[in-house]
Formats: structure tokens, C-alpha cells, sequence
């Protein structure tokens, strides 16, 4: 997978959700494979960029296909003119620095409850976090989330900076995957 500055210009579909509510205020596209493959990564990626020429930044998601998807809001394909089920033109660039993710409440909670997981949370990269953010907000149960920030906390706390269990590209893993777009 190279790492390139260069701008990908691409068109796609706008999808909508198939298993979304009526009122879905989302839609998606899906990148061709040769475009998600000059990005900097498998797993998640964010990207500046512009879909019929309105500028957004995004995060990708990995498809689970080695490829990647991106979420678009109802307002961004809107300003751009687009309806789901228009075919819509995309630029997009890595962006230089990730960006921080948001800190999960339960997270940051467990963090400040672990001096020694917090220590090595604020040594590790911005992906790792990003990493370690997805492999927690994934779990579909409660329970499974709940003992994954647990993990997460004896992980970090025994050094560990990166998850160790964790497929970043989706490719080995059932969790990431785009959505099923509506017939």
C-alpha cells in the first residue's frame, strides 16, 4: 500500500442504508480498490476531499474487502447537489496528521481509573487510538465493550501500545464490512 499526497479523483454511487429507518439521514459510497489502495492504510483512514466539488474531511471506514467506504450526511450530499442514487464526483487526499479521535466517556473514565493504562495512552500514536477507539466501539454487546475496555486498560497498562487482537484492515475480521446499500 503506497503512501501518496497525490489527489484520487474518482465518481461512485450515493447508497443508501439498506437497514436504516425510513428518515436515514446518511448515505454512502464505496472507494474503488484502486483508489483505497494508494491511501496510507487498510484500516481507518481520514481524507480531505470534495464530493461534486463541496470540500468535507471524513473519516474511511475498511470494507472488509480491502477496500474502504465513507459515510456521507444528508447536509454533504446535499450541498453538493445530490440525491441518493446519483452518481457523484469525488477528489480525496490523505490528510498530513490524523486527526485525535474522540474519547468514548466509559473510556476516559477507565483511563483515569488506570494510572498506569493512562501513561502509556498518552505515549501511543494518534492510529493506535484511533485503533484502540474502533476495537472498542465495535463490540456489538454491552458486555463485550465493557470487557474490552477492560483489556484495553491491562493492555496498556502492561505496556502495550498497540491492540494485539485487532484486524485494522477489516479484511480477517466480521466487523467491518460497508453497509448493505437498499435495493
Amino acid at each position: 500500500m503506497a503512501t501518496i499526497d497525490a489527489k484520487s479523483r474518482f465518481e461512485a454511487k450515493l447508497l443508501r442504508p439498506a437497514k436504516a429507518a425510513d428518515n436515514t439521514s446518511w448515505a454512502f459510497v464505496i472507494l474503488p480498490r484502486d483508489v483505497s489502495e494508494q491511501l496510507p492504510r487498510r484500516g481507518r483512514t481520514t481524507v480531505e476531499g470534495t464530493i461534486n466539488g463541496q470540500h468535507f474531511q471524513a473519516t474511511l471506514e475498511p470494507d472488509g474487502q480491502l477496500s474502504h467506504w465513507l459515510q456521507v450526511s444528508r447536509a454533504l450530499y446535499e450541498a453538493a447537489g445530490a440525491v441518493v442514487g446519483d452518481t457523484v464526483t469525488l477528489e480525496l487526499t490523505p490528510v498530513k496528521k490524523e486527526p485525535e479521535p474522540d474519547i468514548p466517556a466509559d473510556l476516559q473514565e477507565a483511563l483515569a481509573a488506570t494510572p498506569e493504562a493512562h501513561k502509556v495512552w498518552n505515549n501511543t500514536t494518534t492510529i493506535a487510538r484511533v485503533d484502540w477507539i474502533h476495537w472498542i466501539t465495535s463490540a456489538k454487546q454491552l458486555k463485550t465493550r465493557v470487557k474490552r475496555i477492560d483489556d484495553a486498560c491491562d493492555m496498556l497498562a502492561s505496556g502495550k501500545k498497540q491492540v494485539c487482537c485487532f484486524d485494522q484492515s477489516g479484511y480477517y475480521s466480521k466487523a467491518f464490512r460497508a453497509p448493505e446499500a437498499e435495493s
